[in-house]
């Protein structure tokens, strides 16, 4: 039975995240999906905003378990004895940031093993950050996260995603 976890912003969660907690729940016993608080980023979704989106994304799922954390999350395994912490990659450019948070936390927590989890090819290119700047000018996410997170994006930034073409001037 191994523990893990699964940590990142969720700001918003989108497909891609969801695609990587699907996978790792099949291969160990417990995912801890730990939405991370840093004071130092702006969020566009407040911690309890991002835990909520989760808690309902995932509650299909009942060894997939969510929480906020705003320490070292090496510190958050230690703490429910999780011996692995899981990364989703999409490309080299992440792999190199996630590579070096690994050797991080390898030194931090040498009992604690980083494993990589290839995004889905067909979710390969969705950036939280994209997603948010396509949605604050109406774009259409809605194959980039799920509905409940599209219904959202569209309350914070008051403005219905456009559907149809706009005719030209």
């Amino acid at each position: 039975m191994v523990k893990a976890v699964f940590p990142g912003s969720f700001d918003p969660p989108t497909w891609g995240h969801l695609n990587v907690i699907e996978r790792a729940r099949k291969i160990f016993s417990e995912i801890h999906v730990v939405v991370a608080v840093n004071s130092d980023k702006k969020y566009l979704f407040t911690e309890d905003e991002r835990v909520s989106l989760m808690k309902e994304l995932v509650k299909p799922w009942d060894n997939v378990h969510v929480r906020s954390w705003n320490r070292l999350i090496v510190n958050y395994a230690e703490a429910i004895d999780a011996r692995v912490l899981i990364r989703g990659v999409r490309n080299l450019a992440d792999f190199s940031y996630e590579f070096d948070l690994a050797m991080m936390n390898q030194g931090l927590s040498p009992d604690i093993e980083t494993v990589f989890l290839a995004t889905d090819p067909k979710y390969f290119v969705l950036r939280s950050s994209a997603i948010k700047e396509l949605a604050s000018f109406g774009g259409d996410v809605s194959t980039m996260v799920p509905d409940l997170v599209k219904e959202q994006l569209e309350k914070k930034f008051k403005i219905p995603f456009l559907s149809t073409k706009i005719e030209k001037m």
